[in-house]
């Protein structure tokens, strides 16, 4: 599979993550998104950026839902529910976001 992006093409796995890390741009983000029917606004950036910071900066690490849930409650200074995530990644925050932010795939079984 690949996504058609800018006139080339950049390759990725059979479930959408990229193959190489560095192709990832915060244009491409959003043309992966906008695939999956999600315009990203400032919430999904959060999201998305802390993603991108624990995979490159934590030994690799794909947080689940609840470690993101924790992480964007202190982000917001508010309680965040899973709905909320949810409501910015239908598809799953963990695995749609990691998708959308260009890491690798988590090898986890579900999100929570």
């Amino acid at each position: 599979m690949a996504y058609v992006f800018e006139g080339k093409e950049i390759e990725s796995t059979a479930t959408g993550y990229l193959v190489n890390q560095e192709d990832w741009s915060r244009e491409l983000a959003e043309h992966i998104a906008g695939l999956d029917g999600v315009t990203l606004g400032p919430r999904h950036w959060d999201v998305i950026d802390y993603l991108r910071e624990e995979f490159f900066d934590n030994n690799q690490s794909t947080p689940n839902t609840r470690t993101i849930i924790k992480a964007m409650s202190e982000k917001w200074g508010e309680r965040v529910e899973q709905k909320t995530l949810y409501n910015l990644f239908p598809l799953d925050p963990s695995k749609q976001g990691g998708r959308i932010a260009g890491v690798a795939e988590s090898r986890r079984k579900g999100g929570y």
